[in-house]
């Protein structure tokens, strides 16, 4: 056997070679065999039996670990880790309340500006050269509706015209789904007034209409129920745990074969399953299709809102809104931002959209009233001008995508060049497109096409919105690779 302590530079190792004798590498290091000889390696060999006798250094066997310890260790730091993460989705995912959310104590301090804007003109005053600019606007954000594509288009009109937005605080939206209440605006004071309200709330019509003048236009959007269920569906059935019992190729075909048993009303997200429009309007979504309410419910949103857009007459819904709030052309071009790459899976068939359309009922009889008042106002506003209108409309926005589009389209997420173009992405999948601004675009459209192609997140953070909690959680999420 050949053992020594080896000493180099300044570092002593303990050296225990467990080789044959003779077998040890020539080196030419100095060996402290023992406090009082030292020799190179190449003339130890040398050394006669007798003087060949080094003192042994009796092997000390490896430390033992201490399982217990670790075990502890681990179980802490796991606690630790798991409680921040709860800590963190307290945040991010607020428990959903079946009632209304406590009004602000403050409501005697509503909105209350000096100077008000001039009432709707009608079309009469808007061909007089009348018509003023209405900037005072409320839109209900619903979801899978084509609504990031209608807050863009308001991130766009408020930013030119310096308007005063109401946004929330940390997130990037008013605490969904929890019901929308003034406190939860950044920088909220009360007796304070905003301009334009536009992110993602469930509807809480007094809390909103203490922040805004009383005069300002109230808009949402419409989308066919059983469409948006499917969209819903794969957007977030990932994050809805109901759904995760479903094996199949096609889980919401399964679904809809048995939803009551799949569906807990009381199951976590189980909002975004079933009428997710009726939910977001603030209204109960497991209401009896047949029940009186449903129809008081209905007439109340009539009441409040000015206009309801509809997703699948977006063009028609544009030259409207651009009626009612006297915009420019340029105001309502628009990209369709977040839209879902087509799934693989085959769109609804007829039975399986009537069963769609069935389960959400209350939905559907929201959207047929809205529907038949759409025409009404499209007739209003005549057939052959909205035909001429929407003809416009769709030139302007065919030549801002040769101007402002690389490839002049959407674009897969792996295949966007420039992260402040790469939009949010549900969990699981990168299943929305994006696009990718062209290198050289002229300097008077330069500005426009940016903020036409920005996403959501991206923009409220050009309009300095505080977005900390949405920022931890996709650090979190990119780390997990969520």
């Amino acid at each position: 056997m050949c053992e020594a302590y080896l000493t180099a530079s300044s570092l002593t190792l303990t050296v225990s070679l467990l080789m044959p004798r003779g077998t040890c590498p020539n080196l030419e290091l100095p060996v402290h065999h023992d406090r009082t000889r030292t020799t190179t390696w190449g003339s130890w060999w040398s050394l006669s039996p007798s003087q060949d006798r080094l003192p042994k250094v009796p092997e000390m066997p490896p430390p033992q670990k201490k399982h217990w310890e670790s075990m502890a260790k681990g179980l802490v730091l796991g606690a630790l880790f798991t409680s921040f993460l709860l800590l963190l989705y307290s945040y991010v995912v607020p428990p959903m309340h079946t009632g209304l959310a406590s009004t602000t104590p403050e409501a005697a301090a509503s909105c209350s500006p000096p100077l008000l804007e001039p009432e709707a003109v009608t079309r009469a005053n808007r061909s007089a050269g009348e018509c003023q600019p209405r900037r005072n606007i409320v839109f209900l954000k619903t979801h899978k509706t084509a609504s990031s594509t209608l807050l863009n288009i308001l991130f766009r009109f408020g930013q030119k015209h310096r308007l005063k937005f109401a946004f929330p605080n940390g997130r990037n939206d008013f605490d969904y789904p929890t019901f929308f209440a003034r406190s939860l605006v950044q920088d909220y004071r009360p007796g304070a007034c905003f301009n334009i309200i536009c992110n993602h709330m469930r509807f809480h019509y007094d809390e909103v209409r203490g922040l805004v003048p009383p005069n300002a236009t109230f808009i949402t959007v419409l989308r066919d129920p059983a469409r948006l269920f499917e969209s819903s569906f794969h957007y977030f059935g990932p994050v809805v745990p109901l759904t995760w019992k479903l094996s199949g190729a096609d889980k919401l075909a399964e679904f809809l074969q048995d939803p009551d048993r799949y569906y807990d009303p009381n199951g976590f997200n189980a909002h975004y399953l079933r009428n997710l429009l009726f939910f977001d309007l603030g209204y109960d979504s497991g209401l009896d299709p047949g029940s009186p309410q449903v129809q008081e419910h209905i007439l109340e949103v009539e009441r409040r809102f000015h206009l309801v857009l509809l997703q699948e007459y977006f063009d028609e819904s544009l030259v409207l809104l651009k009626d009612l709030l006297c915009w420019e052309l340029e105001d309502v071009l628009y990209f369709k931002l977040n839209a879902r790459r087509d799934s693989p899976v085959p769109r609804l068939s007829g039975e399986l959209y009537g069963r769609a359309t069935a389960w959400n009922m209350l939905d559907a009889h929201l959207y047929r009233h809205f529907n038949a008042s759409f025409w009404r106002k499209v007739e209003a506003f005549g057939r052959e001008r909205m035909a001429r209108e929407v003809a416009a409309l769709r030139r302007a926005n065919e030549r801002m995508r040769t101007i402002c589009i690389d490839g002049g389209h959407a674009v897969d997420a792996a295949a966007i060049q420039d992260d402040a173009m790469q939009p949010w992405q549900p969990l699981g999948t990168k299943s929305i497109l994006g696009y990718n601004l062209k290198k050289s675009i002229g300097q008077r459209h330069a500005q426009l096409c940016r903020r036409m192609l920005t996403p959501e997140i991206q923009y409220l953070m050009d309009l300095g919105v505080n977005l900390w909690v949405t920022k931890l959680w996709k650090f979190i999420r990119d780390f997990l690779r969520w």
